[in-house]
Parts: structure tokens; sequence; C-alpha cells
């Protein structure tokens, strides 16, 4: 799965998914754009064909549901760096028992709740 780690979450995401070998996940920190728009990160995404993992609900919120297609949007609560990986880790697992996991995220967002429960909406 190809996914963009925002930079409100920790470099250690993406270090650790792509440890695995079945993920290509990108952080800005490591791509030299630290403080680059929402929008363009959305765009870079769009063009990358990446989901964007945040805990910036609102406003990626708003940018993926004026696009008519794009490759998804996991919502992460605010929680600290081992708990997002693991819960980021679950999210994946989740969308995996629901097929292809970046099939499964086309136009849809999968909020994560601390609790590690998953609500998978279609958006727009």
């Amino acid at each position: 799965m190809r996914l963009f780690i925002d930079e409100c979450l920790s470099p250690v995401l993406a270090s650790r998914l792509n440890e695995t070998g079945e993920h290509d996940a990108v952080h800005p920190r490591d791509m030299g754009r630290l403080g680059e728009p929402d929008h363009k990160v959305l765009a870079r995404c769009l063009i990358e064909d990446r989901v964007i993992v945040t805990e910036n609900a609102v406003d990626f919120r708003k940018l993926v549901a004026c696009e008519e297609l794009h490759p998804g949007l996991i919502l992460l609560p605010s929680v600290n760096r081992d708990l997002s990986i693991q819960l980021l880790i679950d999210a994946i697992a989740h969308l995996a028992s629901l097929g292809e996991p970046a099939g499964v995220m086309v136009n849809h967002v999968l909020e994560v709740s601390e609790t590690g429960a998953f609500s998978l909406l279609p958006i727009p």
C-alpha cells in the first residue's frame, strides 16, 4: 500500500511500514517538504496514488471531499507514537480483511478511534 504519513505524525510510522517490505510510505521530513500546505500535499498524493494518513481530520476531510476520485484518507486519533503505529498497522489489517487495502480505500475515509474501532465511510 502506498501511504503518505502527514507531518503531524512521527516519521517512525513511515519507517516501520517500509521495514515490512509490504508498504511504500513517505513522510515529508524525509522528502524535504515539511510545512507544505495541505492542498499541495493532496495534489502530490493524487499524482502518486498515496493514501493520506493524518490526525488533521478537519482540513483533509474537506480537501478530499472536493475530489471526484482520490486514493483515500486514514484518520488517526491524537495519541503517542507507539499507539499510532499500532493503530495504523491494525487499520491496514482491517482494510485487508475487506479486500485489497488500496482498492478498499479509494474514495473512502477510514476513521480510527483510540480504542481501535474502525469506521469506513465514502467521501465524496
